[in-house]
Order: structure tokens, then C-alpha cells, then sequence
């Protein structure tokens, strides 16, 4: 689909503005006045200097900048002047920036150098130091004397575009850290639960556990909890073009960032400063048609006298990718198994009296014109006759529609030398469209199906009424085709997410040492969300006319036409039974903060010690504000929702020293005291965490970390109210009574024992307090500027972590521990801790006879004993420089993990989560990636590959085997100031690998895998004045 005229017309008028706008400035070494941080990248991007600092040394320290000098050592001084520091050039060739009071060293290894003052992070919004103690501008610095004692990941734009990475989901997924299991765009309850969202699970130990900033400040989170559960931040409207670069923590920070960082950090950094102004826009396409995008971003920055700022807009048009646009996953004949190689359901009646179909007298000749033609007679599992077709199953999206715009800006005023005033802010308003539907073929979904509804009649979870025409309980089944609903966009999900935040305040230094900074921090998530849904008593009305009243048996009576259900409704029939659901979510987060920090609070015979503290308020509340009617049992067919609603106070303290030991050996303690405040609950604890740098050699450093976390529950396991699934459920137990050498993925695959269920979800006000144990320990290994080596082995183990219960997996036990054995043999105790939970929870209509119908599963979050996860990463970076072939770069990342397990309850067997026999989804025990990037003059190309380790089948037991995606990208500068860039993704073309029981729609792991295929994105940068690009 070509852009619209007004998007055109829109794209034209704001490149010519920014023209307009632009103050050419040619070749010129030109930094704006302001915080020298920035001040010395900007230096560094302009004049190829490759400069090496402290970043929390640097905090609060100010430049005078530059005017139209030639970079030059006399220029980098006067940038440096009234600073408080100097450069100095070391034997690499790279210029060290240490402060003045500082011994001048004779090498760049930090022990050498004035420690540095960490900076505290918390729930507030201090700053991320730690993430990024060292700041390197340029690539020739030996790893082993920059970094810390914990192992730290580092993006930058430039890597981001080189690696063909097109959005902030696929950068974070090509991380090996991040293994767990996040639900892609497909995936049916995502998709209702939260529609548009997107969430990073580093370590795999769940999204809640990835602590996400943006300019090291919290953001607020989603306003809808992830599957109607946990709160969660949203990556997927953070705008890729604005971003300066991405920094990764891969460990537990919870005594150093707060909650949250038991997994570990996520900061992205957004753009600081711009010597000109930057047009950027991008086209992509894929190769098999879909899913088209336009991108369009402007960023321009301005200085007035001590005024300064930066200005950025990100404007974004991504059209859906359709799941008949593939031909994996176009037709229910690319179904794996028999059963769901049958058409899709389109018009179904069953006598329920007789155990049999009744297909229409026209053999379904009515509905012919449905599904582009292709509703035709056909047969469910059982060979009873209904009109079907194998189209209908791909009504669905594979990628997302996404359309909006994102604001950015940051701006200073600097009173004195001694005080600054700063503020940043983002606003960004964005629609997200998608259709979802259900996995099977042989039932209705929810938005564009019907079924009888009525709570007020018997054995309504059947969908079963009295026939008073035949004398018989029936059950008819319609699901509505394109055709009937005006066009698909009809019935799509829709979400207008409204995003904003603010971080204020003033910083400054008191004295020669000290510098502080007070801030306040808002941010707010609000979101439309419409979701379609159909009305319960006008159809009931359409099909089945006006209701008789009740049976003694208490089923509804009616007296319909069956040709009714047989025929093709017209759009104006089915706007009067459809219907838009529509939710008004809204979740707020405030801070204020007070740090401070110094780089020589008293000295030692080894150097100085560094300090860091700081205090913080913060409140966080969230409010679902749900559709009225969504909360009634009869207004709409399908689930009834849930509301949910909370807020919660919470103070911290925190401290931090840098201690050097010896001139080889520095030490970094950090403390933290942490309290809530909710209902009548307040809990708090201390936590705590230290590590060690030891440097035996320049080229080495030897490190490691210890900490310990505190996490209080999401706050809708705590506050949600009960929330209503309607599902098909197997029952295990009848199954494998009747069938005794089934397993239970036979039992599922086979359908027979499948009933209808009305399952509750309810929060857990009594649930207990997270905590957490981290211990990290490796090499960095640099033998030369060109080339270093990171081995780190990490373990992290969370007590009493919160989970939801499974619901599959409780009627699962509740089997096992009724037979006493598992499918796979092994012997189970009906009194252990999750039998006497699991045969509370799964209710059937005689509580005194398990062979009786279940009716529910009642589930909530839980405090599970205990989840732990150990493994090795592997980093490497090689740079190969030619006079004549140009310079070649060369990254490698590799996470093994050695172990990951979890307790349900104490007494439990212990479950292994990368093992085939584990109950949910097996993780992946390897995932990596290798890059190369070329640089020669005018000409850069890339390529990178993203490694997935083997991932269970969908029957967990066998193996899927490992996977590789291959990105390529290619730039030419057309000048100094014009870039024209192309990327491939998917540069082979490869499908989701095939799995033989992956039954359900789209045949394949999303958690993994899309069937995007191809795709390229061609990309023109040109820069109004300022630096070459």
C-alpha cells in the first residue's frame, strides 16, 4: 500500500522546514555550551578524536564550548576549561580525560586513576552510571582497563543500523541474554490482553524482571497487565530514531536500581546534542508482499546564549501483514496434524439429543460466496457434515498496523558554573491495529463468531438451547467472513496508546568535590483500547427470533429457522449485532529524587574513595477503567472481563563507595533500604551488593560481583479482581482413565475429552515479597587495542517468586495426582504440596466424583519456591584496519545456560526449564550472534547473524532444531552530509521450522519465530550543516 497524499504532503513539509530552519556551518568543530559529558561526545563525533572518560566522574561538570575552531589539542583544552579536568594522550592513541586534582598516570588502567563516584540508581530517576562507568568514543580502547566488575552490553545507533535491526523488539531480541520466552505479535492472548505491546525477558525470568529506562528514568508501565496478569513495560513504541545508544546490565541490580532489576537493566539513551539538523527517512517493504512502513524522523538542536536544547520528531507508518499473505500459514491445509487439516468452522449445527451435525438442505450453497469464494460443504473430525473453510483460519495478523508520532526533547539553562536548571520530555500518541482469532478450527472466536448466549440458562458454558421446532437441545455455531463485516479493519483490535513523560530539576557542584541533583520524574501511559465483540442478545434475537422461556431443566426455548444460520448476513445485518468494547486504561508513575556524590570523599594510601547517595519518593497506581459492560455475564458473546485497580508509595535510601585497595585491586560496595506502602501491607527490606576489579596486568582485568534483591509484587497480582476465561478445556484425568496408555499431549491432540470451562482468575493481596541472590564472576581480556575477550559466568536465584498458575497445567496435575503417576510413568504424591493445591482449584460438577464434567479452573499468582538460572556469556571484538581494503569490525556474543530450574512449592521436585520434560515452554539453552561491519572512505556494508539454540516441539519431546537469521545492510555517502543506506533482514529468506505437533494456528513457535520472510528497508540520511555524518 502507497502512502497517502496527506502522509506525503506532511513528509515533504517538514523536510523543507527543518531546510529552512538549518544554519549551515561547514566543516567546523562547533559544541554548544552545556554539560561536558556531552560536550566531549559531541568533540568526538566531529573531530575522530577517540576520548576515554568516567561518566559518573563527569556528572555535574560543565563546558563553556566551542566556536568554529579546527580540532586540535589547543581546542579540546579550552572545551575543558573551568571544568575541573584535563586530556592527556596515552600510548593507544586515545586522550584520557581525568580531573585535575587527579596523579597524572602513566597508563590508562583506572587503578592509576582517581576512582570514580558512582551514581546510585532507584526507582526515581538518578542517572545509570553504573551501566556506563567509562564512556568510549572511540573503539581502540583496551576493554580490560575501562570496565567494571560487572559485565555491561553496549549498542550504539550506528550498531543498530549496521546489524539491520529495524525496531527496538528486534534490537532487544538479538541479545543472547534476552532468552526468555516473549510472546510475539501473533499470539492470541497477548494480543487480547494486552493488544500493541511488546516486552524484553532478559535471563528468562520474566518480563516484570527486566527493569526498562529511558534516559536512566522510569517509565510508566503498559496500562493493561501482560495476559491479565503482571504489569510490564512496553518496548514497542520507544522510537528507534531518536535513540543514541542502548546499554544492557545482564544481572541482578536490585540493591544499586531498585526494583525491578532482579534480571537486570535495560538503559536507552536518547540523542543528547546535534551539531545540525538530521532528515532521516526510511521505506521498507518484504519481498512477499505485506507490511510495508515509512519512517520518517527529524532531530535539530539550538543554543542561546546559556539556552540550549535538542528537538526530536519520529514520525511512523507501518501497514498489517496479513496471515493469508503467507503461504505457511494461509489455509488450515498447512496444518500439521488431520484433525486441523479440516476447514475452518464457518456454519455449524449440532442436534445434541442425537450426537449429530445437520448440514443445510443446500448443501451449503448460500454461503459459497464467503471467504473469497471458498466456504464449501465439509466434515468436522467426526465426519458430520457443516459448511467450512480452509481460508478462514488466516484471518489474523502477523505484524502489526502501527501509525504515530513520537516528540522528543531535552532542553538546559545553565545559571552559573555552580548551577544548572534541565528538563527532558517525551510525548508520543500512536494507533496499533491487528486482528487476532482462535488456534483451533472447529470452534468460534470471540469477535467474529457467535454461539447462544445466555448465563441464565442451563449449561450455558455448552452454549445449549431447546429447539421447540424439532424437540431437540441444540447447538449452533457461526463464525462471520470478510465478506459479512464490511472488510476485515472492521473488526480489528484497536489501540490509540498516548504516552508522557517529564523529568525536571536542577544540578550543580558545592565546593571542589561534590555534585547533586534534585528531579522530579512523571511519566503516564494512557491507552483507548477497542476491542470488537459481539452483542449476546441481538444475536441470540437474529438467529434464533425471540426467546419462549425457560425449560423445567431450565435451557432456553426458542423456535428459529435453521436457513437463517445458513445464510450470508450483509454489513448493515451485522452492525447490528457487532459491537466495539471499548477500555480506557490509564498507569502513572511519580519520583522525586535528591543524589549526591563525590570522587574524594576521604583517601586512602591507595587513592581516594568515591561516594554516591541518594534518597527518593515515589507513587505508582494503575487503573484498567474497563468497558461497563465487559464486567456483566450477558452483554457480549465470549469472556467476561476483569477490572483492576491500585496504587502504592514507596521511599528508598541508598548509598555507594568505590574503595581502592590497592593500586591493582578496587572495590565498589553498594546499600539500599527500600519501603511500600499498599493496603494494609508495608513491606521493606535491605539489600546490598559489592564487587571486585583486580588488574593484574594492563591487559587483563579479573572481576567479580555479589548482590542481593528485594521485589514487591506487581501490583495487579495484587489488586485484580476476577477475570473471566471461557476456554475449551481437555480433561486429562477422563482421558487418561478411559485411555490409559495416552499421554497428555494425546489427550489434547485428540479433542474427545474437551469440555467448556468458565474459568476465574483472582489477584493475591497475601502474596509475599520477591528476593534474590546474584553472584557474577569472569575475565576481560585485551592483548592488544584491537582485540579483547569477555568470559563472565552468572547465577541468579529468586525466591518466592510471583507467578500465574497455568491452567493446563493444573488440570494436568490434577490427572497426575488423581492416577498417581504422571503420562511419562513417574510416581506422584496426591499429598504433596501441588496436588492437595491442584485438586482445590480444578472444580467439577460433583466435587465427589473426579469422573464428573469440569466446570472451572479457579487460578492466581502464587509465591513459587524458588527460580534459579547459572550460565557463561562470551564477548569478543576484533578490528582489522587496511590501508587499502578499508576496516573490518568484528563482534561476537554468546550466552550458554548451564542451568535453569523452578520450585513450584517447598517439598516439589525441582523442575528443569531447558529440559524436553519441562511442563511449559522449554527455554533455550544457547542463543548468540556474530557481526561484521566493512568501512572503506565513502562505502560501509554489514552483516550479522542472530543464533536461536535448539527450543522444544510443541509436544516437548523433541528437539527444534537451531536456527540462524542473517541480516545484510550496505551504505554509500553521496557526500559528506548525504547517506543512502540499504538493509535486508532475513537476508536467506528463512520460514519458522517446521514442527509435526504444532497443531495450532500458525503451525509454528511465535514466541521465536515470524513468517516476515525477506524484508529491506532503504534509508536516506542528510544533515543540514554541522559535522560530516
Amino acid at each position: 500500500m502507497k502512502p497517502s497524499c496527506p502522509l506525503r504532503v506532511l513528509f515533504l513539509s517538514l523536510a523543507c522546514s527543518a531546510a529552512l530552519a538549518a544554519q549551515a556551518q561547514g566543516g567546523r568543530v562547533d559544541v554548544p555550551a552545556g554539560d561536558l559529558a556531552t560536550a566531549l561526545d559531541t568533540y568526538a563525533r566531529q573531530s575522530g578524536t577517540q576520548l576515554v572518560y568516567r561518566a559518573d566522574q563527569l556528572k555535574g561538570a560543565r563546558s563553556g564550548g566551542l566556536k568554529g575552531q579546527p580540532a586540535s589539542p589547543q581546542a579540546l583544552n579550552a572545551l575543558l576549561k573551568g571544568s575541573g579536568f584535563h586530556a592527556q594522550r596515552d600510548e593507544s592513541g586515545a586522550v584520557l580525560i581525568v580531573p585535575q586534582a587527579a596523579p597524572r598516570p602513566t597508563s590508562p588502567a583506572p587503578a592509576n586513576r582517581r576512582p570514580a563516584a558512582p551514581q546510585p540508581q532507584s526507582n526515581a530517576a538518578p542517572p545509570v552510571t553504573d551501566i556506563a562507568t567509562v564512556q568510549v568514543t572511540g573503539s581502540r580502547i583496551p576493554r580490560a582497563q575501562v570496565e567494571g566488575p560487572a559485565p555491561i552490553t553496549m549498542i550504539t545507533a550506528e550498531q543498530i543500523q549496521a546489524a539491520g535491526l529495524t525496531s527496538v523488539p528486534d534490537v532487544l531480541r538479538s541479545l543472547s541474554q534476552n532468552s526468555g520466552s516473549v510472546q510475539g505479535q501473533q499470539n492470541t492472548t497477548s494480543a487480547q490482553s494486552t493488544p500493541g505491546a511488546q516486552a524484553v525477558d532478559l535471563r528468562g525470568l520474566g518480563p516484570n524482571h527486566t527493569l526498562v529506562l529511558i534516559n536512566g528514568r522510569r517509565i510508566a508501565d503498559f496500562p493493561l497487565p501482560l495476559n491479565s496478569r503482571s504489569n510490564f513495560t512496553d518496548i514497542g513504541n520507544i522510537p528507534l530514531g531518536m535513540i543514541d545508544r542502548v546499554e544492557v546490565l545482564t544481572g541482578s541490580a536490585s540493591a544499586v536500581y531498585g526494583s525491578d532489576a532482579m534480571a537486570g537493566v535495560i538503559n536507552f539513551i536518547l540523542k543528547k546534542s546535534t551539531d545540525g539538523t538530521i532528515i532521516d527517512y526510511r521505506y521498507g517493504d518484504t519481498q512477499r508482499g505485506g507490511g510495508e512502513s515509512h519512517r520518517l524522523s527529524l532531530t535539530t538542536g539550538f543554543e542561546r546564549g546559556e539556552f540550549s536544547g535538542i528537538v526530536g520528531l519520529e514520525l511512523l507508518d507501518k501497514r498489517p501483514l496479513w496471515g493469508f499473505d503467507r503461504d505457511i500459514q494461509d489455509s488450515t491445509l498447512d496444518a500439521p496434524t488431520s484433525r486441523r487439516r479440516l476447514p475452518r468452522l464457518v456454519a455449524q449445527l449440532y442436534d445434541w439429543d442425537d450426537d449429530v451435525n445437520i448440514g443445510p438442505a443446500d448443501d451449503c450453497a448460500a454461503m459459497a460466496g464467503l471467504n473469497d469464494g471458498t466456504t464449501v460443504p465439509s466434515k468436522d473430525r467426526w465426519g458430520e457434515p457443516l459448511c467450512g473453510s480452509e481460508r478462514a483460519i488466516a484471518y489474523r495478523t502477523i505484524q502489526n498496523q502501527r501509525e504515530g508520532a513520537n516528540l522528543y526533547g531535552a532542553l538546559e539553562y545553565r545559571f552559573s558554573s555552580e548551577l544548572s536548571w534541565f528538563a527532558d520530555f517525551q510525548m508520543g500518541r500512536q494507533t496499533v491495529k491487528l486482528l487476532t482469532g482462535t488456534n483451533g478450527n472447529d470452534v468460534a472466536s470471540d469477535h467474529m463468531g457467535w454461539e447462544f448466549h445466555d448465563p441464565n440458562s442451563t449449561d450455558n458454558n455448552d452454549k445449549i438451547f431447546f429447539n421447540a421446532g424439532t424437540g431437540h437441545y441444540e447447538i449452533w455455531s457461526r463464525q462471520f467472513a470478510p465478506e459479512e463485516v464490511g472488510g476485515l479493519e472492521n473488526r480489528m483490535n484497536s489501540t490509540t496508546q498516548k504516552t508522557f513523560a517529564i523529568t525536571t530539576g536542577f544540578n550543580g557542584t558545592l565546593g571542589e568535590d561534590w555534585t547533586w541533583e534534585a528531579a522530579y520524574n512523571h511519566s503516564e501511559y494512557k491507552a483507548v483500547v477497542k476491542m470488537p465483540r459481539i452483542n449476546a442478545e441481538a444475536a441470540n434475537r437474529f438467529f434464533l427470533g425471540e426467546r419462549l422461556g425457560y425449560d423445567d431443566d431450565g435451557y432456553a426455548i426458542f423456535n428459529p429457522d435453521p436457513a437463517r444460520l445458513f445464510t450470508p448476513l450483509t454489513p448493515t445485518e451485522f452492525a447490528n449485532i457487532g459491537a466495539m468494547s471499548t477500555w480506557y486504561p490509564v498507569a502513572k508513575n511519580d519520583n522525586l529524587s535528591f543524589t549526591a556524590n563525590t570522587p574524594s570523599l576521604f583517601t586512602m594510601p591507595a587513592g581516594d574513595v568515591g561516594f554516591a547517595g541518594a534518597i527518593e519518593y515515589g507513587s505508582q497506581s494503575y487503573k484498567i477503567n474497563p468497558d461497563p459492560l465487559a464486567l456483566t455475564a450477558d452483554a457480549y458473546y465470549g469472556p467476561r472481563y476483569g477490572d483492576g485497580r491500585g496504587s502504592r508509595d514507596h521511599w528508598s535510601a541508598a548509598g555507594e563507595l568505590r574503595v581502592p585497595l590497592l593500586q591493582s585491586l578496587q572495590a565498589s560496595v553498594a546499600g539500599r533500604y527500600d519501603m511500600y506502602s499498599y493496603g494494609d501491607k508495608d513491606p521493606g527490606k535491605f539489600t546490598y551488593s559489592m564487587g571486585l576489579e583486580w588488574r593484574p596486568l594492563d591487559t587483563l582485568l579479573v572481576r567479580g560481583s555479589y548482590g542481593t534483591g528485594f521485589r514487591a509484587p506487581d501490583m495487579h497480582y495484587l489488586f485484580a479482581g476476577d477475570d473471566f476465561y471461557r476456554t475449551v478445556s481437555t480433561d486429562y484425568y477422563q482421558c487418561r482413565t478411559d485411555e490409559p496408555g495416552y499421554s497428555d499431549a494425546d489427550c489434547y491432540d485428540d479433542g474427545s475429552w474437551d469440555v467448556n470451562t468458565f474459568d476465574v482468575y483472582t489477584g493475591n493481596m497475601q502474596l509475599d515479597v520477591e528476593t534474590s541472590k546474584s553472584f557474577t564472576a569472569g575475565f576481560v581480556w585485551s592483548p592488544t587495542a584491537n582485540f579483547d575477550l569477555a568470559v563472565d559466568y552468572y547465577r541468579i536465584r529468586i525466591a518466592n517468586q510471583v507467578q500465574a498458575q497455568s491452567r493446563e497445567r493444573l488440570r494436568a496435575d490434577e490427572a497426575n495426582c488423581l492416577l498417581g503417576v504422571t503420562d511419562a510413568g513417574v510416581a506422584v504424591d496426591i499429598n504433596s504440596p501441588t496436588c492437595v493445591d491442584a485438586l482445590a482449584r480444578v472444580i467439577r460438577e460433583n466435587p465427589n466424583d473426579p469422573y464428573s464434567t469440569i466446570t472451572s479452573v479457579h487460578f492466581a499468582p502464587i509465591n513459587i519456591a524458588n527460580e534459579e538460572t547459572s550460565g557463561i556469556d562470551v564477548t569478543a571484538n576484533y578490528r582489522l584496519q587496511s590501508a587499502s581494503a578499508g576496516d573490518f569490525r568484528f563482534t561476537g556474543n554468546y550466552t550458554w545456560a548451564d542451568r535453569h530450574s523452578r520450585q513450584q512449592y517447598p517439598g516439589d521436585p525441582e523442575e528443569d526449564m531447558l529440559d524436553l520434560s519441562f511442563s511449559a515452554t522449554t527455554l533455550p539453552r544457547t542463543k548468540g550472534n556474530l557481526g561484521v561491519d566493512w568501512d572503506r572512505n565513502a562505502w560501509g556494508a554489514g552483516l550479522f547473524g542472530n543464533y536461536v539454540g535448539r527450543v522444544a516441539n510443541y509436544n516437548n519431546d523433541v528437539w527444534t532444531p537451531a536456527t540462524w537469521r542473517f541480516n545484510g545492510s550496505a551504505r554509500y555517502d553521496i557526500s559528506d552530509h548525504l547517506r543512502v543506506s540499504l538493509s535486508v533482514n532475513n537476508l536467506l529468506d528463512k520460514m519458522p521450522p517446521k514442527d509435526a505437533t504444532w497443531a495450532n494456528y500458525p503451525y509454528y513457535d511465535t514466541s521465536w519465530f515470524d513468517s516476515m520472510g525477506r524484508s529491506y528497508y532503504l534509508q536516506l540520511t542528510w544533515k543540514l550543516g554541522g559535522a560530516p555524518l
